[in-house]
């Protein structure tokens, strides 16, 4: 593919500007995560404690994200953003007052962390939602790429330049940076134009209906999506807390401290930034890639367990950390194209609960074998585990592809004369068996030749 077609999405003028505010926004968000990790670590030289105002951020997406999905499907997404942004600048602020000042100490810090963690619960389905208008089909699963190279590049420019800044001044500035951040988010709200790109279409009030129960009736009624979300969940929590493994590998077998950890933790970052533009090159995000990706990255896990030493450990993590990327863009571009547009805000909180719970149960569950088993046995085990379940996805996921072909060959004869008569002449010129028509929830129907392993996520265009 063209080195431009890399960059599709950025075409389009709405995205451009929003992919521009969203780069400013995530610099400032992890200079806020490394400012609030320094400040509970320095008064209470607690790593424990650390982790629980990590946990504190995180765990509100399990019980409001189904909530921020409702949000998404029945009101416009940009005064709800709005509101996110300015939430999010006073939580900020307020962050940066208990630095300065000391008010209140650790439990203000805690309670903003929680603030700050269901303002992002409620504000992710509306956020994806939002961006996916801004781009057309075709460049969905490239805009979604872009995002995440956006984030992995943010996440490192931000990192890096609030070390500095904590080094220096303490971490109240980096509070204050991040405040001032979401005003260029509040600014590209005001300034995208709707309309302008043809992008996923956003519901009438009167076609949304039900709430949570509804989302989860719907969930319950598309199989190949909830096998999708099966494996995106076995593969973050076995393949995807690599925090807890390579910090287990550098205190243990690797004997490389923290300096291999953090040159670990570096190349993990460029990895993903790698992973972001091989997902950008691709035409279609399908579920063939999403297979792929998996077992290569289950593969590799094992391979990585074998390393004998910090460099080829970490020639082994970068190309992990690119699959997981394509396997996240792969899974979210699906839940955008592949689901009904009165759910869609239901079925992207229900991917946001599917990766805080993976990570919620993988980290505990592989730093508990890496202490009893050991660091190289528990990459083993769990890229077998992760393997093994990626090819019954796979295998369960052409069945479900089956199935579908199949009921969709069952046509009943139309009755309108003219209908009629093009029904006859297509059966005529194309037997029963060689294409069939399939109509995914939200989708046009398009040809699928049967003949053709049905894991590419996309129908063949004739």
């Amino acid at each position: 593919m063209a080195t431009g077609a890399t960059f599709a999405a950025l075409r389009h003028r709405n995205y451009r500007i929003w992919a521009l505010a969203g780069f400013v926004s995530v610099i400032g968000t992890w200079m806020q995560v490394l400012g609030v990790n320094w400040y509970v670590l320095k008064e209470t030289g607690s790593a424990t404690s650390m982790g629980f105002a990590v946990l504190l951020q995180a765990a509100p997406t399990l019980l409001l994200s189904v909530w921020g999905g409702v949000l998404a499907d029945r009101l416009p997404a940009r005064p709800l953003l709005i509101a996110a942004q300015v939430a999010h600048a006073a939580l900020a602020a307020a962050l940066a007052a208990v630095a300065l000042t000391g008010a209140g100490g650790l439990p203000v810090i805690f309670a903003i962390s929680l603030a700050t963690g269901a303002v992002s619960a409620v504000e992710g389905p509306v956020m994806g939602r939002w961006a996916a208008s801004l781009v057309d089909r075709e460049t969905l699963g490239n805009a979604l790429a872009l995002g995440s190279l956006s984030n992995s590049a943010g996440r490192i420019l931000g990192m890096s330049l609030g070390a500095v800044v904590v080094a220096a001044v303490g971490p109240a500035l980096l509070f204050g940076i991040n405040a001032a951040s979401f005003a260029a988010v509040v600014v590209a709200l005001f300034a995208v134009r709707p309309g302008v790109a043809p992008g996923l279409a956003v519901p009438d009030a009167g076609r949304t209906r039900g709430g949570v129960r509804a989302g989860f009736a719907y969930l319950r009624g598309q199989p190949v999506l909830l096998l999708a979300l099966a494996l995106s969940f076995v593969l973050g929590s076995l393949g995807r807390n690599y925090q807890v493994t390579m910090a287990a590998m550098s205190d243990g077998p690797l004997d490389s401290g923290a300096s291999g950890y953090g040159l670990l933790s570096t190349v993990f970052a460029v990895g993903t930034v790698l992973g972001a533009l091989v997902a950008a090159r691709r035409r279609s995000l399908g579920y063939r890639t999403l297979v792929v990706a998996g077992l290569l990255a289950s593969g590799l896990q094992i391979v990585a367990g074998l390393a004998p030493g910090t460099w080829s450990f970490a020639a082994v993590i970068l190309p992990i950390a690119a699959a997981a990327v394509v396997i996240d863009t792969t899974v979210g571009t699906r839940a955008q194209l592949d689901t009904d547009g009165a759910m869609r805000g239901r079925v992207l909180a229900a991917l946001a609960v599917t990766g805080s719970v993976s990570a919620a149960v993988g980290a505990p569950l592989l730093g508990w074998l890496a202490e009893h088993a050991g660091p190289r046995q528990t990459l083993v085990l769990a890229g077998t585990a992760a393997a093994i379940a990626t090819a019954a996805a796979a295998v369960a996921l052409d069945r479900q592809h089956g199935r579908a072909a199949a009921l969709a060959l069952v046509v009943p004869r139309p009755r309108h004369p003219v209908r009629r008569v093009a029904w006859t002449a297509a059966r005529l010129v194309r037997p029963a068996g060689a294409v069939c028509v399939i109509a995914p929830a939200g989708r046009a129907a398009e040809p699928i030749r049967l003949g053709e392993l049905a894991l590419t996520g996309q129908a063949t265009r004739r």
